[in-house]
């Protein structure tokens, strides 16, 4: 099981968006390590093959805590039970990523999501269900904030999602042990971060923990760290300030060098950033993370590549070795 030891901070006295008092981080018990992850299944697999080289290197991914991807099936509350009855058996919380809003991914390679706003509701509700009174940390639907300022959705559909993220925020948030971090993009997407202050807080930023960055991407700690203090300033400090970054690929920064396809879209050359762990040294940075699992694919953007969210274990063995 997981060795993450994930300590307890105190916010800040004022509130971010006037809908939640301050309270203390309930970051309070180690991530769970999901031994039925890819990676770990990945492990298993070479072993059986006589791989034993390859399976070794892999467990360097495989003994982390990762998060869980959910994204629109419709017995969510059973595997969010399962998931987080598991992480319970072993006195420890679970780590994962609500991601099936309308519209999800404005069409590119992660397109899906619930098909109406009353799917979304049902479908948020059955995931909160699923969580019961057990710990469990949820990142809340990565680019769906940033990209309401993306110009790829219409006036209707950015007053729609604010509605219903609001609607997560607080569904999330009521439950008892459930941390809750809405996504705010990365340092290269919305510049200056204080663009994002209307709609975060539309979309409920002072009823959660605070927010995510870098979510399957590759900024350093260092430019994540800078834009996550920034927005928290912007925020006023209190309720929703507070951030957590994704190094599960961060550990080469990201790619620069121009390569064909895009720099965010499997960029080779990449490596294993920091390894989860709440002892960060940063008074508003809650904790690093390893969100997007790291061998997924980010979708087919060249010839070859896997569609987004597939396993992919040359890749991960790149990011090990990288």
């Amino acid at each position: 099981m997981g060795t993450l030891l994930v300590l307890a901070g105190v916010g800040c006295a004022s509130s971010a968006g006037g809908d939640r008092p301050a309270h203390a981080t309930r970051l309070t018990r180690s991530f769970f390590v999901n031994p039925d992850g890819q990676a770990a299944q990945q492990v298993r697999e070479w072993i059986a093959e006589g791989r034993q080289s390859e399976a070794q290197t892999m467990r360097r991914i495989a003994s982390q805590p990762i998060a869980t991807w959910f994204t629109g099936a419709s017995d969510v509350r059973a595997q969010v039970a399962a998931l987080t009855r598991h992480a319970s058996a072993s006195g420890q919380s679970a780590l994962l990523v609500a991601y099936d809003i309308p519209g999800r991914d404005c069409g590119n390679y992660s397109a899906g999501g619930a098909t109406s706003a009353s799917a979304y509701r049902s479908w948020i509700s059955q995931f909160a269900a699923g969580i019961e009174d057990r710990y469990a940390t949820v990142i809340l639907e990565p680019d769906a904030v940033p990209q309401m300022l993306s110009h790829c959705l219409s006036a209707a559909a950015v007053s729609e999602r604010e509605k219903l993220l609001r609607f997560a925020s607080g569904t999330l948030e009521a439950r008892a042990n459930v941390t809750v971090y809405l996504d705010a993009g990365n340092p290269g997407w919305i510049n200056p971060p204080s663009a994002l202050l209307g709609p975060l807080r539309r979309a409920g930023i002072g009823r959660v923990d605070g927010f995510s960055l870098n979510v399957s991407n590759f900024y350093t700690n260092t430019e994540t760290i800078n834009y996550g203090e920034r927005l928290a300033h912007a925020l006023g400090g209190g309720a929703g300030a507070h951030f957590v970054i994704d190094t599960g690929r961060n550990g080469n920064g990201p790619d620069r060098s121009g390569h064909d396809g895009p720099a965010w879209c499997n960029p080779p050359g990449r490596a294993l950033g920091t390894r989860p762990t709440t002892s960060t040294g940063v008074a508003l940075l809650d904790a690093y993370l390893w969100i997007k699992p790291p061998g997924t694919s980010d979708g087919s953007c060249r010839p070859g590549e896997p569609r987004a969210g597939q396993w992919w274990p040359q890749y991960a063995l790149g990011l090990i070795n990288g």
